[in-house]
Parts: structure tokens; C-alpha cells; sequence
């Protein structure tokens, strides 16, 4: 078995594991951090809206022009009297785009670039968009998006609780936030591409946090009768023992969107693959990382509020502190447990637990032997 498999089932088995509940207030920081930065990418530099939200002209043909794309660039802008966008095509071709183009001006426009590039006019395609087709999936994707929150919202409510359904839609809002702000940091165009791409990675993103949501269920069953763990110990056994499967799964899912984003758009010069790939790939780093450093200490945030879960906090400590008193081990009732940094309302401290998980005992068995 791996070192990584090894590590799996080791984390699985709660023999190793990172406190994330304990550290979650730094993971708070960084996220608001981050989306603070988004923010302001969006609200000073904007973003940069392809030809299908702005309208405009697409003129592309594959024959090889005998001008560089930089000059290409200066004739298209010139003849236009907009900034123009040129980006090389596989075979040698070139795709022009500009804005705010009508259909006399367009024609105008191939003549000069037929003229300038060197290029027979019929050979040059010519396609003009309008801008209402881009508000038309612009208005789709908000309602689609605005419908898929509210079912997300209703559907964890349902199989979990609401407080999971609170901090997936915060996780949510999250990834879509720091996805938009890196558009808008990067200057790469909004295209439909990229709405495609924010829709699907709100898919990717809740998965991971529904893997973990659901071991947390099963983990925190009858809780209240038991005195070996609080709820944020149960989330952080939670998220230790499926990480190992939520970076598996990430890193799979990165791998072919990275050979998108930094080859077939870096390297190969297709400049249209980058408007799904660049959202995808950010998305789907940002959806790995909510799961487990945002939505699960949400819901232990919430979670710990709760009377009843304060007062199961209040008997664990009081039953350590017992055992900590006669010099018992820990390890006489289940797992080790490392003390946290953190002091609790009530100025005691939280336990992490580092040590195996507890097995079923026998009763009214010979020990080593069996039946």
C-alpha cells in the first residue's frame, strides 16, 4: 500500500489527524481575506465582458496573414475605432474580435483587414453578435443559479439539518466570489464558457462538502449519551477521515482542467479554452478548500451554541479533568487526547483527539480467544 493509502487509513482510523476546528478562526481569516481581495478586484478593476454580453463583431479565417498579431491587432483597432482582440488559431489563422460593431461598419472593417493581412475578403468570415444573446444567458444562469441555492438549501435541511445547509451555501458563495475576483484580478473575458463553468463547479464544490457532512452524521449519532467526544471533536475525526478522499478526488479533477487552462490555453494559444478552464480550475481549488476548512467548522460553530451541546462540552471536560486528577490514562477509555490551545467559554480547555478510534468490546468472553 502507498505511503498516501497508508496515511488514509491511519487518519480513517483517527490514529493521526490535524486539528482544522481548533485552527478555524486562522481559516476564517484567510477566506476573508480572499474574498475581501475578490471584491475589490471587481469593484475597481471590473470585468472584462466578452463580445457575447457587449455585441460586437467576430471576423476569423485560416489562412496564415502575413503580419504579426500584435500589428494584426493595431489594423483591427484602428479600422474599428475600438480595442480590438486578436488571438492566433491553431493552424496559423487568426480570430478578430471587436465591440460595438454594426453591419455596415463590419463590412467596412473586412475590406481593411482583407486589405492590410493580406487575405482574399472571402476568405474572411464575418459574424456579427448582438448583445441581447449574452443577457439572455446571463438571465438564465442568475435564475438557474438562484434556483440550484434554494434546492441545495432545502435538500440539506432535509438529509442533514439547516445549520449544514447554512454552511454550504456560505461555502458556496464562497468559491463563487473568489472565482469571479480572480477574473476580474487576471483580466481574462467573461464569455458564456465562463458562466458554464461557474454553474458546474457549484456541483463539485457541494459534493466535497456533502462527504464530509455525511460522515459527520453517522459520527454524531446518540452524541449526547456518550462522554468521549464534543461536537467539534466529531467534526474534526470527520474531516480527517475523509481528506485523504477529498484531495484524491480534487487532484483528479484538476489535473485534465490544468492541462486546459496552462497547455491547450497557455501553450497552444487557445485563447478560448481559458473562459471554462480558468473557472473551473479555480473553482474547483476553492470547493476543496471550503469543504473542509469552512463549511464543516461552520457547523460546529453553530452546533456548539446549543444547550445541549454545551452541557455534553461541560461533562467531558469535568470527566477529564477527573481522570487528569486520580493520574488515569486516557487511553484506559478510548482514544489520547491532546489539549488545544484554545481555552473554552467556561476557561477550560478543549481536548483534540489524536488516538484510535474505539472498537467494539466483547462481553463475557476469555480474552484472545473466540468462538
Amino acid at each position: 500500500m502507498s505511503r498516501l493509502g497508508n496515511l488514509g487509513a491511519r487518519l480513517y482510523r483517527g490514529e493521526v489527524g490535524y486539528d482544522f476546528i481548533r485552527n478555524r478562526k486562522i481559516w476564517y481569516g484567510v477566506s476573508i481575506l480572499i474574498t475581501i481581495t475578490a471584491i475589490i478586484g471587481v469593484a475597481v478593476g471590473g470585468l472584462r465582458m466578452g463580445i457575447e454580453f457587449q455585441g460586437g463583431a467576430v471576423f476569423t479565417t485560416d489562412t496564415r496573414a502575413k503580419i504579426s498579431t500584435a500589428e494584426a491587432t493595431d489594423v483591427a483597432t484602428e479600422a474599428s475605432g475600438h480595442l480590438a482582440i486578436v488571438q492566433e488559431l491553431g493552424d496559423g489563422g487568426l480570430r478578430i474580435q471587436i465591440t460595438e460593431v454594426d453591419t455596415a461598419k463590419a463590412n467596412e472593417i473586412k475590406e481593411t483587414l482583407s486589405e492590410e493581412l493580406g487575405i482574399p475578403a472571402e476568405e474572411i468570415n464575418a459574424d456579427l453578435v448582438g448583445p441581447s444573446w449574452g443577457e439572455q444567458i446571463a438571465n438564465k444562469a442568475w435564475t438557474g443559479l438562484g434556483i440550484f441555492m434554494v434546492l441545495v438549501v432545502i435538500y440539506l435541511a432535509i438529509a442533514f439539518e439547516w445549520r449544514m445547509a447554512v454552511a454550504a451555501l456560505i461555502a458556496l458563495i464562497h468559491d463563487i466570489t473568489i472565482t469571479v475576483g480572480v477574473y476580474a484580478l487576471v483580466g481574462f473575458e467573461v464569455t458564456p464558457g465562463t458562466v458554464i463553468g461557474l454553474l458546474t463547479i457549484l456541483g463539485y464544490s457541494l459534493y466535497d462538502t456533502v462527504v464530509v457532512f455525511d460522515s459527520l452524521k453517522e459520527g454524531q449519532k446518540d452524541i449526547t449519551k456518550q462522554t468521549r467526544f464534543t461536537y467539534s471533536e466529531i467534526a474534526n475525526r470527520s474531516i480527517n477521515s475523509t481528506l485523504v478522499r477529498s484531495i484524491n478526488t480534487t487532484v483528479v479533477a484538476l489535473l485534465p482542467v490544468a492541462g486546459l487552462l496552462f497547455i491547450g490555453g497557455g501553450v497552444l494559444g487557445a485563447g478560448m479554452l481559458n473562459d471554462i478552464s480558468l473557472s473551473l480550475f479555480v473553482g474547483l481549488a476553492a470547493g476543496a478548500y471550503s469543504s473542509i476548512f469552512i463549511a464543516t467548522p461552520l457547523v460546529a460553530d453553530l452546533k456548539e451554541r446549543e444547550p445541549q451541546m454545551k452541557a455534553l462540552k461541560k461533562r467531558i471536560l469535568a470527566k477529564r479533568a477527573a481522570a487528569a486528577a486520580r493520574g488515569e490514562s486516557p487511553e484506559d477509555d478510548g482514544p489520547v487526547y491532546r489539549q488545544a490551545d484554545e481555552d473554552d467559554e467556561d476557561g477550560e480547555t478543549a481536548g483534540a483527539v489524536v488516538g484510535q478510534r474505539q472498537q467494539p468490546r466483547g462481553h463475557g468472553r476469555t480474552p484472545g480467544k473466540r468462538r
